[in-house]
């Protein structure tokens, strides 16, 4: 089992804005004297992403990018104290770890961020080691498949008997080119036209029915 992380596992910037994030990279372009890097639609972006991608693309391995890298795990790892877990989330992956199923995390977060807040849940031993995040090269961010095919080796998995758990188009997208099965989790109807536009077919809308199909298998053996 594959879990993206800030979705499926939790709402990692529920509380602490995604958007306030893209604001303060922005800021620190503009104090470093290099607006002119984000065109203006990129600027006006919530999503502290879609600005890290752009200054990579343009500044590549620079040390630029990697300040602006340590500055997104700074404010992850802050966003993690009041991260809303997902409903049904933590007794689904805790059953799935009883039943001996191996789980691993497959995100574009930064890995320290998964592991401090499945820590603070109490579910880091359902993962670790497999926590796969982040690196230094941001051309491997999802919709790459690296970090799929990184958790597949390490725990010898099959890809084919394998699912990913994902909210986001790319994680559809990573799953496909890994050859792993997807089940998007969509808490909205926009999250659900975004999966259903990349071409995925199941969807659910709350992870309730997935933990009680899988108690009920439990149940049986």
């Amino acid at each position: 089992m594959l879990f993206d992380f800030d979705g499926p596992i939790c709402r990692l910037f529920a509380r602490h804005s995604a958007k306030r994030v893209a604001e303060d990279q922005v800021r620190c372009l503009a104090g470093l004297g290099l607006p002119g890097l984000l065109s203006e639609e990129e600027r006006s972006q919530p999503d502290p992403y879609v600005v890290l991608r752009a200054v990579d693309r343009r500044r590549p391995r620079s040390d630029l990018v990697e300040e602006l890298a340590k500055r997104l795990t700074q404010h992850e790892l802050s966003a993690v104290r009041s991260a809303f877990p997902t409903p049904y989330v933590d007794p689904l992956i805790r059953t799935w770890s009883a039943l001996g199923v191996r789980l691993a995390v497959t995100t574009n977060n930064s890995p320290e961020a998964a592991s401090s807040y499945l820590a603070s849940r109490g579910l880091l031993e359902c993962f670790a080691p497999h926590i796969y995040g982040r690196t230094q090269d941001l051309r491997l961010l999802k919709p790459d498949p690296h970090c799929l095919h990184r958790a597949l080796r390490a725990m010898g998995a099959d890809p084919q008997a394998s699912l990913m758990i994902g909210d986001t188009p790319t994680d559809f997208q990573a799953a496909e080119q890994a050859g792993v099965r997807f089940l998007g989790y969509a808490r909205n109807e926009r999250k659900a036209r975004l999966l259903w536009e990349a071409g995925a077919r199941h969807l659910v809308s709350s992870l309730e029915p997935v933990l009680t199909r899988l108690r009920s298998r439990g149940a049986d053996r």
